[in-house]
């Protein structure tokens, strides 16, 4: 720099000049490089932290930077971008740091903690249900009171260092050069511009693949282990577009073989009663568990089957899409809900249908109408009415929810008062996780497990509530059986219960959820197998059904009750002679016979791919198939186009 005279105007800084935090001094060489330096060291500090984070293993961590194919490097260049990007933008050097840390380490947290207890790594598509997350909080909070002050601590704690170092770092480090900022812009915006150009999974792309980059989506666990969490997560941002399956057309929809079946009604048309009881399982199935008396005896008598979850330990609004439109989880974006991102506009579904027959369909819930986006979804499904806490009258609660009974009696007292048949669609509260240890003051039951204080008493809080939902399904069957209306009565459980170091400590698992993808059928089917039952005061229990995908469940129920439809009945139904399971990850047929990873092969079974195809046309296409297979959408519903 050139000596300043006495009385001289001070000379416009250099690129990086006057920048302290660059290593920059005067008559020292190199700012760029310095603050270069600087940037990638900050950036790899921190991805290495996230990492961590999220993996909890430090030397897993260590493992992932170390191995030559993983891009572990290639994202510490990318936050390197992103820090040199706002640092222009914010006026001064480094500064960024206090924007991208807090955010991205609080992000890996939340992604840690949703893998620990739910089993699935955190997806962009989770922040649609935050209000979701924020309702529970008192529940979590009764579970874990002092976890919950302390974590309220830290936030705070946090907020306010942040805001002391953002005011003191702007005070005390010059301001950059409109040359230095234009610089680091014109470094960052091209390149960051670019590497989102080719984030589209998708698509192939030749600099992807190259920098180690390879998307995995149908297994998300080993996505995120494999790409970091931060690229993984990055990928995942276009889940909220569906691509068309390849070859989607009006001629390859006419080309679907249509089932000689008409939508018909018995002359008297049956109740039928649906309930999906929250976290409903089997607690007996935990080695080295004996809960006196049975929980559930009437299920264990009426049982039909199991209904097989594509989920575990939460995600409810997955099970109930399949089970109320027959179609399937398995053709949509991983991670994704479609309560949330593809429902939103007028939907086939069970109560669609059976409205257009003359039933009054009403879906009952005794949670808030926002959760799950339910309010907005039931009225797309065609649901005549949606009552939720907002409307029901005073439920009486059992613990800190409102109680199976309740919701039961609510039930009883609607159908009871309708002239018209009804289509009755519940889903029960009193249940829902965590399982704080004593729940109820009054329990009825004992457990006898070689496991914790806590976690037996946790346990317990569970089979307290099983036993009350067993009890609700008993009265709705007292209560049918005296009716002279035929009725049908479906119950099953949308996941197993969140129960965490209740599976470790008995080693029914050996983590707190169980894996997403399951080494056999036999281990699928025992982490995500709920009791169904499907009962008719005509005929009593539908019987051996076996494991069955809730997509086959309209079929099950609108058999049971004497009722016929293109879709429901016959196409399912001819597919059910194929398959009983069809999840993402495994297709199982009625004998028994798995396919694991079928969606990764050449060649898909083309009875498959004409429910994928179905699926898609109703949902997002132009809805080719509607007036065959859904021919009561025909004149009520406008064409969606994608």
């Amino acid at each position: 720099m050139a000596r300043i005279r006495k009385g001289a105007a001070k000379p416009v800084p250099g690129f990086l000049e006057d920048d302290p935090s660059t290593g920059y001094l005067p008559g020292r060489t190199w700012p760029t490089v310095r603050y270069g330096l600087t940037t990638i060291l900050a950036a790899a500090l921190l991805v290495f932290a996230i990492e961590w984070i999220v993996r909890g293993d430090f030397f897993g961590t260590v493992d992932f930077f170390l191995q030559p194919f993983k891009p572990g490097w290639t994202t510490i260049i990318v936050f390197a971008l992103v820090l040199v990007g706002l640092d222009a933008l914010l006026g001064r050097s480094h500064q960024s740091l206090m924007i991208v840390a807090p955010l991205t380490l609080a992000l890996a947290f939340v992604g840690h903690q949703k893998s620990h207890y739910l089993g699935d790594p955190l997806y962009p598509t989770d922040f649609l249900f935050a209000r979701q997350i924020v309702a529970l909080m008192p529940l979590l909070v009764r579970e874990r009171p002092w976890t919950a002050i302390m974590l309220a601590a830290a936030i705070i704690g946090g907020l306010t260092l942040l805001v002391y170092c953002w005011r003191s770092w702007r005070r005390r480090v010059p301001i950059l050069s409109r040359k230095g900022r234009l610089a680091r812009l014109a470094l960052a915006v091209p390149l960051l511009a670019f590497f989102v150009s080719i984030m589209d999974y998708a698509t192939f792309s030749w600099t992807r693949d190259r920098l180690q980059i390879i998307p995995i989506m149908w297994d998300q666990k080993e996505n995120y282990a494999s790409n970091g969490f931060a690229l993984a997560f990055a990928m995942n941002v276009p889940m909220a577009h569906v691509s068309a399956p390849p070859g989607y057309s009006q001629k390859t929809m006419d080309a679907i073989q249509r089932p000689d079946v008409a939508a018909s009604v018995p002359d008297e048309k049956p109740d039928i009663v649906v309930v999906m009881s929250e976290s409903f399982w089997d607690p007996a199935q935990l080695p080295g568990v004996s809960i006196k008396p049975d929980p559930i005896p009437t299920v264990r008598a009426l049982r039909s089957g199991s209904m097989f979850s594509p989920e575990f330990g939460g995600m409810t609004a997955n099970i109930e899409f399949e089970a109320l439109t027959g179609f399937s989880n398995a053709f949509l974006p991983a991670g994704s809900i479609p309560y949330q991102q593809y429902v939103r506009t007028p939907t086939p579904s069970l109560a669609t249908f059976l409205k257009s027959e003359g039933y009054n369909a009403r879906a009952i819930h005794p949670g808030t109408n926002w959760f799950w986006n339910r309010g907005a979804v039931y009225a797309d499904f065609g649901f005549k009415d949606f009552k939720s806490e907002e409307t029901l009258p005073p439920m009486e609660k059992r613990g800190p929810l409102a109680s199976d009974a309740a919701m039961t009696d609510e039930i009883i007292r609607e159908a009871d008062a309708s002239d018209d048949p009804v289509f009755f669609f519940a889903v029960s509260l009193q249940n829902h996780g965590p399982y704080e240890p004593y729940r109820y003051s009054n329990p009825t039951h004992s457990v006898d497990a070689p496991i914790s204080p806590w976690a037996r008493e946790s346990l317990l809080s569970y089979a307290e509530g099983s036993a009350d939902a067993d009890r609700g399904l008993q009265r709705l069957i007292d209560w049918a059986k005296a009716r002279q209306r035929p009725t049908v009565i479906a119950f099953f459980g949308d996941h197993l219960p969140p129960l965490g170091p209740v599976y470790v400590e008995t080693g029914f698992l050996k983590d707190n959820v169980a894996p997403r993808k399951e080494p056999s059928a036999d281990a699928a089917l025992e982490h995500h197998d709920t009791p169904l039952i499907i009962w008719s005061n005509r005929s009593g229990p539908v019987q051996n059904l076996g494991s069955v995908s809730p997509a086959f469940l309209p079929y099950h129920i609108l058999t049971t009750a004497g009722i016929t439809h293109p879709y429901y009945t016959g196409f399912l139904g001819a597919l059910r002679e194929h398959y009983r399971v069809v999840d993402r990850n495994l297709l199982l047929s009625p004998a028994g016979e798995a396919t694991p990873d079928w969606a990764r092969q050449k060649q898909i079974d083309p009875k498959i791919n004409d429910f994928r195809l179905i699926q898609y046309d109703m949902m997002f296409g132009k809805r080719h198939s509607a007036p065959d297979f859904f021919p009561e959408t025909v004149e009520k519903l406008v064409a969606h186009t994608s």
